[in-house]
């Protein structure tokens, strides 16, 4: 499973762990994480979330 890291604020999305708090269970991938989506830390957008490499 990817994270995705905000190029903004640095928040992170773990697939592994979901956000069950926005209704994304642990193993949803980013890519089912819906486009119109927004960071909840900052407001941006998933365009401006990048893979980390680790």
């Amino acid at each position: 499973m990817n994270q995705y890291l905000c190029v903004v604020c640095g928040w992170l999305y773990d697939e592994a762990a979901g956000w069950p708090e926005e209704g994304f269970a642990p193993g949803t991938r980013w890519a089912d994480v819906p486009d119109d989506w927004r960071c909840p830390e900052c407001g941006v957008g998933k365009a401006d979330f990048v893979l980390c490499e680790g």
